[in-house]
């Protein structure tokens, strides 16, 4: 058979646990460069699943992000969550533009004040956690307040505003078809939320990362106020829920791994070596983001790819890739080496908040790890409820005891 000449249906709606989606696995190792069907949008998509061929798809200019706007591509979920005008659709040079005046805002110094204010609220969260006493749901008392708390005083967004500003991130990620119309209200609302604040920003410029936002230049360039007010709401969703959805991940992993846990309670200092291999291995959405489409023939893999194909890839896949890891399917954070995993996307989307989410991720862990020296599961790994309705994989609850 010719390679793309299978069509692959892809549902994408596996959901055991963090087990690695089966379907994932087949068309790495039987067919890399594949034809797949999605539950949304027009017509078949190329999905590329090797490390070498993502990196090449999303760093070579003949494949474009932008070009996908206005179309109804192949996607996972009911609307495009992504905004038509938001860095990441953009190509360079408008990405790499926008991508200079923003990575401005995440500078060493304001990444080492965000650590010290991360930490406060750790701090803060985790006595409470304590003052209550076992059992306590990780969930609830550190993996969901800890990112938004963090991103809400990043951005200074007022009080009393950030649960409405989780609950339309929240519904714009929902995949359920009931939800379409409710995605489209709450993109919205989210949208002229933000422009109102990104303009009141810009008028009277204070100590916050939108205020940096408003203010950074790049010589004569600075962002407009569309792209002002994207980059606000795709910082708060993507700084916020993501975190949340990966603490619950990570704390999850280790609870149910006791040789890992021992080391690293052993060796701290081991923690950030091993929170990227953690990274890598953890499958921690579903499926595929945004695709490309493809400007020229490029041959991938020895698979013809033609001008206007839709091509997705996935990152999940490329972590997995035994071409680039040595027993990918094994947890070793103890790998020598750099993890040059993909969980934060690579080439010109590399996740610009990747610097905020590690601070939150690493002070999370290893002060839980600290403070609670014999903390463990509070029911049996099989009883752990998980979400099963949205693009991401985590717990819903997390029970421990200590």
């Amino acid at each position: 058979m010719e390679p793309g000449s299978n069509v692959w249906n892809c549902p994408f709606d596996y959901a055991e646990a963090l087990e690695f989606d089966p379907t994932l696995k087949r068309l790495l190792t039987e067919e890399p460069v594949a034809r797949i069907k999605l539950p949304y949008g027009e017509g078949e998509a190329w999905l590329v699943t090797r490390y070498e061929d993502v990196r090449t798809v999303t760093t070579d200019r003949r494949f474009s992000r932008h070009a996908i706007v206005g179309k109804d591509f192949p996607r996972m979920t009911p609307e495009p969550i992504v905004q038509d005008e938001a860095i990441n659709v953009m190509d360079p040079p408008a990405n790499s533009r926008l991508r200079s005046l923003v990575s401005k805002a995440f500078a060493p110094r304001q990444v080492e004040r965000m650590r010290a204010r991360t930490q406060h609220v750790v701090n803060e969260l985790l006595d409470r956690m304590a003052e209550h006493g076992p059992p306590a749901d990780l969930m609830e008392s550190l993996a969901s307040p800890l990112p938004l708390t963090t991103i809400c005083e990043v951005l200074d967004i007022p009080d009393g505003e950030s649960v409405q500003l989780r609950a339309y991130a929240r519904t714009m990620m929902n995949l359920t078809p009931e939800n379409r119309d409710n995605a489209v209200r709450a993109k919205a609302d989210m949208r002229a939320y933000f422009a109102e604040l990104t303009a009141e920003r810009r008028r009277n410029p204070g100590d916050d990362m939108i205020s940096a936002l408003a203010t950074a230049r790049d010589g004569d360039e600075v962002l407009d106020d569309k792209e002002l007010t994207v980059m606000a709401m795709v910082l708060l969703i993507t700084g916020q829920d993501t975190t949340t959805y990966e603490i619950g991940n990570l704390s999850y992993t280790l609870l149910t791994r006791p040789a890992e846990l021992a080391m690293l309670r052993a060796h701290p200092e081991k923690l950030p070596q091993a929170l990227e291999e953690m990274l890598r291995f953890i499958p921690f959405r579903k499926g595929v983001g945004i695709p490309r489409v493809a400007l020229e023939d490029v041959e991938l893999s020895g698979v013809k790819i033609r001008a206007g194909d839709i091509v997705h890839v996935s990152y999940l896949t490329a972590n997995r890739d035994p071409a680039k890891f040595d027993r990918p399917d094994e947890l070793d954070l103890e790998r020598e080496g750099p993890v040059n995993h993909m969980t934060f996307g690579w080439g010109g989307h590399h996740c610009l908040g990747a610097p905020l989410a590690l601070v939150e991720l690493e002070t999370a862990l290893s002060t839980l790890l600290e403070r609670f020296p014999d903390l463990k599961l509070a029911k049996p790994a099989e009883e752990v409820p998980w979400n099963t309705n949205a693009i991401w994989r985590y717990p819903l609850e997390l029970p421990v005891s200590w």
